[in-house]
């Protein structure tokens, strides 16, 4: 069977001009694995809880206190819960809040002389962490310093 990619966009909520990724991963990566792609891409550091909430279902690291019910993200992959045209939210720092929507643009055959992931558009940088979220940036940073190449750096270090 051919390994599928999936087209991703994501969105950070919230936030104006729009910050986006567009990125193509393969479809049995676990959304864990996906996780540590959405910190890369957007620029995040890792430094926050996070959970992702597809069709109703809140997915993320198991809580050892039984706090939050989340199923576990590194049983799940993304080809078991999307498919071209849906959508889901992933939530990053439960702080600042700061709100992905993440699009499934396509999916496709992998082409095998391509490596992924791979990020292939975006624009603009995320906000620095801990600035209290949305309401709370100001100026505080600036958000025209979007390269896709050096995401792709990232991406390939981390796979």
């Amino acid at each position: 069977m051919t390994r599928q990619i999936y087209q991703l966009k994501m969105t950070l909520c919230e936030v104006g001009p729009p910050v986006w990724r567009r990125v193509l991963v393969p479809g049995g990566y676990t959304l864990d694995r996906l996780h540590r792609i959405v910190q890369h891409t957007m620029g995040w550091q890792d430094y926050h809880l996070h959970s992702y909430d597809i069709d109703g279902v809140q997915y993320g690291e198991p809580d050892p206190d039984g706090e939050l019910e989340l199923r576990d993200e590194l049983d799940v992959r993304l080809d078991a819960v999307a498919a071209k045209g849906s959508q889901f939210c992933y939530t990053y720092d439960f702080g600042d809040w700061w709100d992905h929507d993440i699009e499934v643009e396509d999916v496709f055959p992998a082409d095998p002389t391509e490596r992924y992931p791979t990020c292939v558009d975006g624009a603009r940088a995320c906000p620095p962490e801990d600035v209290g979220g949305a309401e709370w940036l100001g100026r505080r940073y600036d958000p025209d310093s979007f390269r896709p190449d050096r995401v792709t750096t990232l991406l390939r270090r981390m796979a």
